[in-house]
């Protein structure tokens, strides 16, 4: 049954990306849609993130990707240097090559800058509304659709519920309610001003440093006027997943025995921001009647793979080709959708947590990694790199058998 047309709208609880890249989706494919935002106001929080060529497929997809082009800075490389001798580990170019490969650029960009132009697609369309200072507590469902009540024992009626809520998602919680997993791996970030920043650093490159328990990591956004600044390291105590203001003298503490120049950055910033991580395990089943999640909702990962972002965009179109193929069938549409996205982004989120091994190996681990990766040619990093770049909306819908 094709229930594009009805007057019932789509719920979508949950104003990120994730939520407005589902928005988009929805209402790209004819569905009206109602997103309830607990926050006061539409908007984002945190630095940059990077944009690898599966987020442009993404955005283009989505109807916004020269919005979000115009605000993203196009880097050159990727590059990785140890971080207690500052030798070269590892180059990937994102030039021409890179780009004739995978059909999309690798830039970096402010995350509110992602945030705005999905926004701003959303806002030219008549078919979405929101409801801002408005958390849902709470899901019940039947054979016709869905009821959210909020914070204000409020109900709302829906022929469908996308959990697009985030890494403490409430839809997920009532669900699945499984525990988070806190790694004891600190992120500090912080955007500083290009005239604050060392000459030497002002790389065109998302660069890492990777030192034993710790990395740091530094490119330029929004036209190289500011550098985003992130430095991770294991926590010497019991660790609470949440974001917190950070101690200047903490983050000074742990970064003793590195490079000088690498330790340069940790101290630029005038403040930071502290987030103590956590993750969940991949789990086989998202969907439930009519209910799905997405984004972090779905998949919350550590940030070593730089793809949290990408991962909430790439579900929001899969999930809007899986309705197109189905005709509004939510049932055959949310199966497929879960069948197309949860290998995938299980990978992303166990492929991080070895990656954030990796890079803060110590000892004669650190020696095998930069033997490993020390004059590794372009293609095959590009090889290696298929699997997640090679993404596009042709084929989202390909699933393992």
């Amino acid at each position: 049954m094709d229930n594009r047309h009805t007057s019932t709208p789509v719920l979508v609880a949950g104003g990120g990306i994730g939520g407005l890249a589902a928005a988009l989706a929805l209402a790209n494919q004819g569905y009206t849609v109602q997103v309830f935002e607990q926050a006061a106001q539409i908007g984002e929080i945190g630095a940059g993130i990077q944009l690898g060529p599966n987020a442009f497929s993404a955005l283009d997809a989505l109807g916004v990707g020269e919005a979000a082009r115009r605000r993203a800075v196009y880097i050159d490389e990727l590059v990785m240097h140890d971080a207690v001798d500052a030798t070269l580990v590892a180059r990937v170019p994102t030039g021409q090559a890179f780009r004739a490969r995978f059909g999309n650029p690798y830039a970096v960009i402010h995350r509110v800058d992602v945030h705005t132009s999905l926004l701003e697609g959303v806002q030219a369309s008549d078919r979405v509304t929101f409801h801002t200072d408005t958390r849902i507590v709470r899901v019940e469902q039947d054979d016709a659709g869905v009821t959210v009540e909020d914070q204000r024992g409020q109900r709302w009626r829906g022929q469908a519920l996308i959990g697009a809520d985030g890494v403490r998602s409430v839809v997920r919680a009532q669900y699945v309610g499984d525990p988070h997993r806190v790694t004891g791996h600190v992120v500090y970030r912080a955007v500083v001003d290009k005239a604050e920043f060392p000459d030497e650093l002002k790389w065109n490159a998302a660069s890492l440093w990777a030192g034993p328990n710790c990395h740091l990591v530094h490119y330029p956004l929004r036209g190289g006027e500011q550098y985003n600044v992130v430095v991770t390291f294991h926590s010497r105590r019991q660790e609470e997943w949440g974001v917190t203001e950070g101690s200047r003298e903490e983050v000074q503490s742990y970064f003793q025995g590195i490079h000088p120049l690498p330790r340069k950055l940790i101290d630029l910033p005038k403040s930071w921001k502290r987030w103590a991580t956590a993750d969940r395990d991949p789990i086989e089943r998202w969907s439930f009647g009519r209910v799905t999640l997405l984004g972090d909702a779905a998949h919350p990962t550590t940030q070593y793979m730089a793809q949290g972002a990408c991962m909430a965009m790439e579900d929001a179109v899969t999930l809007g080709e899986a309705l197109r193929v189905h005709n509004g069938d939510w049932g055959r549409a949310l199966d497929l959708y879960q069948r197309s996205r949860v290998a995938r982004t299980a990978r992303i989120v166990l492929s991080s947590r070895e990656m954030g091994r990796i890079y803060h190996a110590k000892g004669v681990e650190r020696l095998v990694r930069n033997d490993l990766w020390r004059g590794r040619s372009p293609e095959r990093f590009y090889d290696a790199l298929e699997w997640l770049y090679g993404w596009t909306v042709s084929n989202c819908l390909t699933t393992p058998h």
